[in-house]
């Protein structure tokens, strides 16, 4: 990079002229500021000596037959047809196609060292491109901390498979046998001479040779790799220091305008009477468009309301703030959450619905020695991702093409096909970079808007959803309300164990009316409970939904780590045992579980139970492991407490430890969090444990202040003044992961970590104060400090 590049020295302007280079800005972006704030770099070439010059390869000069088709199309996990992959250019640039969404989970990387290290390609050369939303990637459906482990083996077959193709085509210009070379770091080599020829110099050639089938690779072991398993750096955090990159709110098309909407206040509420004369006296606003009214089901459809289009987004936020309309009640328009969380509570003490059972839990109930019972309530919550939902459209006749912010493009076409009633061919919907999402934007409602809008007004529309319209229109985590039982035998051992569970399903969403939670939201910490009791029961309850549910970062393990990992330390107290102590006896023997066997419908997070077991030795050696790390026992000041969780979720083992400080008025600090990630085979660790860490901040977050209340079918809050979140101060003081070494295939990572940072947070809590917390949040965005117990001597 030159100095006159970041605008330190003159430079030439656009015409070739002499000028002052970008010292003078006219137009200060979040981009131009990061870019000419004075960050210098500085660039060395050293030139070294070398006798061999790399011939040219002219592929022409080879009499080939035409290949024939992919045999890799339907591998596991899709089509590993390596030139869906990988384009190598001539000059030697590798570029690997990342069809996932990169939301700063770092996708990106994780992709391309796993293609790159089976290519063995030069990581310098390495560059991403993003796809487009399309189903020749198969699922691009960037949620479920699924990327990886979809994706391991065809990522690595693909870059293998080009490896492949790239040493024949050397081996055919050599007039060798392929065994004769080999391929390293973006050479190949003539292992008779030492020769060698680039990738980007073969590359046309190896296109016309016939790819290999699956059987005739040979895929590196682990301990032959060079990249995966390695903590290689970022290929997206420089660009974000240098404000490069495109995240939604980026997009800039000619002729573009901008709008915001007014959307009705509940969910199914209806338009009614709209003045718009104020609003088109704001300057800058051009028109309004009314949108068609939303009815049953939601799915990922638009709210409705009044669109303001206007030359730039504050504008419209203004002539939006000038409507005068009426709004009509729709079907929600008597929900409060405050009542129906006290309904919830009530169905979860009935009986219901059996989903797992061993044994005979009622007459173990009732024969057992001590008999305990708690319920567990949480609320909804709001994803509250740090940029808001932002979309493009732009029209050209019957084509559409957009830009967003998504982490599904896929989706989200065939969702704008279905509601436009336009051909999907016709539709090309490309992926932003995400400034965060936690499962916000795998629904693409705000797209549809700016669609819709775009088509109204004949012009590139960009559409903008502020903080509040995130808050007060999103999609939410369902409410629940959790009953536990157990009863303990003489010796404090758990003999009864029953847990009901009630909330509104996600699938209320899709289908009017639906208020029985699915088989898969009952395996998310509930049907699939790992404890080794000889009699067990875990029941559903019905429970309707009257906001947009939708899954959030870790979705039901959320409430049911909280409930089954805060009912453990309470049964452990009970029995006047150790927690940790106790909860491995609650774990059992080193077994594996199918709940299948015992009546559940158990879906193993879309993976193979015999690929991926339940296996109660990895639960325990990171419970042991993190408590280690944490020097569990050991003494603290009064009002210290360390609580322990343990959570097995998206086919990973996560054990937390957290510390907690509380002082005399109730004020809670946070000096240590420890947690022990068993993931099997992991790409990146340095990202693992950032992805790791701050899945654990956004479980204290939620645990501590996240509580989204209605009133007359509305959303109460509407930005981070009644929505809270952690702030940077009150985060732990000090946070340790350690990943255990393992071969096994690829569990998640994005969400495994925010499950058991809820009842350790509890947990601590009590062993600091006495304090039993049973009810999230545990403070509240308005609040500062916990309610103490108050001393019944004082």
């Amino acid at each position: 990079m030159f100095l006159h590049d970041i605008g330190i020295i003159p430079g030439r302007n656009d015409s070739g002229e002499a000028g002052r280079g970008r010292s003078q800005l006219t137009n200060l972006s979040r981009r131009g500021f990061v870019t000419g704030s004075g960050l210098f770099v500085l660039g060395v070439t050293l030139a070294g000596c070398s006798t061999y010059v790399e011939p040219e390869v002219d592929a022409d000069a080879f009499d080939l037959p035409e290949a024939g088709p992919s045999p890799l199309t339907e591998v596991k996990g899709g089509d590993a047809t390596p030139t869906l992959w990988i384009e190598l250019e001539k000059e030697g640039k590798v570029k690997i196609t990342c069809h996932r969404s990169e939301m700063g989970q770092q996708v990106w990387t994780s992709m391309a060292q796993i293609v790159a290290d089976e290519l063995d390609a030069n990581w310098d050369d390495v560059a991403i491109v993003q796809a487009e939303g399309h189903e020749r990637y198969g699922d691009q459906n960037t949620d479920g901390s699924r990327s990886v482990r979809y994706n391991f083996h065809r990522l690595r077959v693909a870059g293998a498979a080009m490896k492949y193709m790239l040493i024949e085509a050397a081996a055919l210009y050599w007039k060798l046998e392929p065994s004769q070379c080999s391929a390293s770091e973006g050479l190949v080599s003539n292992d008779q001479n030492s020769d060698t020829l680039s990738y980007g110099n073969l590359a046309e050639l190896a296109g016309k040779l016939q790819i290999p089938a699956e059987g005739d690779i040979t895929l590196k072991e682990p301990d032959e790799w060079t990249l995966i398993n390695k903590e290689i750096p970022s290929l997206t955090i420089p660009k974000l220091v240098k404000g490069e990159g495109t995240f939604g709110i980026d997009v800039d098309r000619p002729g573009m305008v901008y709008a915001v909407v007014a959307r009705p206040p509940q969910v199914f509420g209806r338009t009614g009477s709209v003045d718009d004369s104020a609003a088109l006296e704001v300057p800058g606003v051009l028109q309004t468009v009314r949108l068609p009214d939303a009815t049953p089901p939601a799915v990922f459809n638009a709210l409705g309301g009044v669109a303001v289009v206007a030359e730039d987004t504050w504008a419209a936020i203004q002539g939006r703030n000038a409507l005068d309309i009426t709004w009509r009640d729709g079907p929600n328009a008597s929900y409060n959450s405050e009542s129906y969380g006290e309904e919830l509570k009530a169905t979860a003490r009935r009986p219901g619905a059996v989903r797992r059972s061993r044994g005979d839990v009622s007459s173990a109930l009732g024969s057992a020695t001590t008999r305990i019972e708690a319920e567990y309530y949480a609320p909804h919550l709001a994803h509250s991702p740090m940029e808001p939902p932002a979309a493009t459209a732009e029209w050209d006749g019957d084509t559409l093409t957009c830009w967003a912010c998504v982490q599904d493009p896929q989706a989200t076409r065939n969702t704008l096909a279905d509601v436009l009633g336009v051909d999907k061919e016709n539709i090309t919907v490309n992926a932003t970079w995400l400034g965060g999402a936690f499962g916000r934007k795998s629904k693409p409602d705000f797209v549809i808007e700016a669609a819709l809008i775009a088509r109204e007004v004949g012009k590139p529309v960009k559409v903008t959803w502020t903080r509040e319209d995130e808050i007060r229109h999103g999609f939410y985590h369902s409410v629940s309300a959790q009953y536990m039982e157990a009863g303990l035998d003489e010796d404090g051992n758990c003999s009864a164990y029953l847990h009901r569970t009630a909330f509104p399903p996600i699938a209320s969403t899709f289908v009017p009316g639906l208020a029985t939670p699915t088989d898969g939201e009952m395996g998310l910490g509930a049907t699939d409970v790992p404890f080794a009791t000889p009699n067990l029961q875990v029941e559903s309850r019905d429970a309707k939904g009257h906001l947009r549910i939708g899954w959030l970062r870790s979705v039901s393990n959320i409430y049911h780590a909280f409930a089954v990992q805060s009912f453990a330390a309470e049964m452990a107290h009970a029995a006047g045992r150790d927690q940790k102590d106790y909860l491995l006896e609650l774990i059992g023997p080193d077994r594996q579980i199918d709940p299948g066997k015992e009546g559940a419908i158990y879906s193993n997070y879309d993976a193979s139970i015999e690929e991926y077991p339940i296996e109660t030795a990895r639960l325990k050696n990171v419970v042991n492991l993190v408590a280690d790390m944490a020097d569990w026992g050991r003494n603290l000041p009064e009002g210290s407490g360390l609580g322990i969780a343990v959570h097995r979720s998206f086919l990973s083992y996560i054990a937390t430890v957290i510390e907690v400080s509380v002082s005399d008025d109730g004020a809670l600090t946070i000096p240590g969090i420890w947690l022990a990630c068993d993931a099997g085979t992991v790409i990146n660790p340095r990202h693992v444990r950032a992805q790791l860490e701050g899945g654990t901040i956004y479980g204290l977050s939620n645990a501590l202040y996240g509580e989204i209340t209605a009133r007359d079918g509305a959303v109460v809050q509407d930005n981070f003044p009644s929505w809270r979140v952690m702030r940077m101060e009150e985060a732990p003081r000090a946070f340790e992961v350690q990943i255990v070494p393992s071969n096994a295939p690829p569990a998640g990572v994005g969400e495994p970590g925010t499950p058991p940072a809820a009842p350790a947070l509890a947990n601590a809590i009590f062993n600091a104060t006495g304090q039993r917390i049973r009810n999230l949040p545990i403070i509240g965005a308005q609040g500062s400090r916990l309610t103490l117990p108050q001393d019944d001597n004082a």
